[in-house]
């Protein structure tokens, strides 16, 4: 892969992935991102990944799921462990511009990249099938905690059954294997 990779989504999100970078404990992925005023992630889970965000402009709003919301501001660093679900929001009123890094990289890329591409051809959220398939395929990196239980266990594998018989699957052919 050739390095830098940035993504965007209609959201204000801007995600770049900067290099793999090999440490004492194995690799990490810098990024760097920018976040429009309220715009972020949802809460969500890296089952295997811990991320670590500093602030270099603008105020970061975070949570960790059963806490409270806390913020930083630049300088400071915000670190989420693997397996604990979190979100951050840009909280100011400037463009949120951070750097951090993701480690182990495993499928972030892929995974992030078609997440967002799905966003913006879907006008603001995922298609059904795109987020059925790649939250199924990689349910063992990721998992997106704010889409109800009732839609992952029930709709989910009923959207996956019919577009794949449909052939909807096809579009990620390259998609590299799940980690763990």
């Amino acid at each position: 892969m050739q390095f830098p990779v940035t993504i965007t989504n209609i959201h204000g999100e801007k995600l770049t992935f900067l290099r793999i970078t090999k440490t004492g404990g194995g690799e990490i992925i810098e990024v760097e991102n920018e976040v429009q005023p309220k715009a972020g992630p949802p809460m969500h889970i890296h089952w295997r990944q811990d991320e670590c965000l500093t602030v270099v402009e603008g105020k970061i709003g975070y949570l960790v799921q059963g806490g409270t919301e806390q913020f930083a501001g630049p300088g400071e660093t915000v670190i989420f462990k693997a397996g604990v679900a979190h979100k951050f929001w840009n909280a100011g009123t400037d463009v949120l511009k951070c750097k951090g890094w993701i480690s182990p990289p495993d499928n972030i890329i892929y995974f992030l990249s078609e997440i967002y591409k799905s966003t913006n051809e879907n006008g603001g959220r995922p298609g059904t099938f795109d987020a059925a398939y790649l939250l199924d395929r990689y349910k063992t990196e990721f998992k997106m905690t704010e889409i109800p239980g009732f839609v992952q266990n029930a709709i989910f594998p009923v959207v996956l059954f019919f577009g794949k018989l449909a052939g909807k699957h096809r579009k990620f052919k390259d998609a590299p294997l799940p980690v763990g």
